[in-house]
């Protein structure tokens, strides 16, 4: 059975850190997974979130994902308080 949209646990927009690192919102993404199938500026949803096991990223992501999908434009929601970037 297909989970409702209400499990996502985030949605958002990729970007990538000054380390390029991938990151959406406050998690940090699984490389790999971004560059083979992603791109910049691409809107997901987070379906699990886990402990990041990296010490190099870890202080600036204690979170990290694996589990992630594009999300459908009608999908798309800002997180609470974040502005437009112009």
């Amino acid at each position: 059975m297909a989970k409702d949209k209400k499990d996502n646990l985030y949605t958002g927009i990729i970007e990538k850190d000054e380390q390029g690192n991938y990151f959406c919102g406050p998690y940090l993404l699984d490389y790999q997974q971004v560059s083979i199938n992603f791109n910049l500026g691409d809107k997901i949803n987070i379906k699990t979130i886990i402990e990041n096991p990296s010490d190099k990223s870890y202080e600036q992501y204690n979170k990290k994902s694996k589990s992630f999908f594009p999300a459908e434009k009608s999908t798309f929601i800002r997180p609470e308080g974040e502005k437009d970037k112009e």
